[in-house]
């Protein structure tokens, strides 16, 4: 007996593992931390101040493409813009909202036909998009 709990006395001192602190380097925190966030999802999206009263994320999101739409709607109707054949095309704008709120353009895409009708399109779309309200940028916090 006596020499049964002299063993596990040697036994217990012997695992000094046990009592090793164990450091944990912060980069690696860090890494693994931003392993874990979804960074193609916002908290909030980007917004204008007429859309202040949208309770929901998807509100808050309708609000803003609504608002960009009718603004560049609304400054190219004022363009006089003459094209010899019906122009059908959906236009891609492809942007960046800086944490900031600068807006810069990152891409224009249309098709030939209409670069050819109107020439002056991309021009007229930066014309627009330069004299949008304040945008307030999105939101992530997770």
């Amino acid at each position: 007996m006596k020499y049964l709990s002299i063993f596990i006395l040697l036994l217990c001192l012997s695992s000094c593992d046990y009592f090793d602190k164990k450091k944990v380097n912060t980069q690696d925190i860090v890494n693994e931390e931003l392993q874990t966030f979804n960074w193609n999802d916002v908290d909030e999206y980007p917004s204008f101040k007429a859309c202040e009263s949208s309770t929901s994320k998807q509100d808050n999101k309708h609000c803003f493409e609504t608002t960009l739409i009718t603004h560049i709607t609304n400054k190219l109707s004022k363009e006089t813009i003459v094209v010899t054949e019906n122009v059908e095309d959906t236009i891609l704008i492809k942007f960046h909202i800086s944490e900031t709120g600068n807006l810069s353009v990152l891409s224009i895409k249309n098709k030939e036909f209409t670069k050819g009708q109107i020439p002056n399109l991309e021009a007229l779309l930066m014309k627009s998009l330069d004299s949008l309200p304040k945008i307030f940028p999105a939101i992530k916090r997770s």
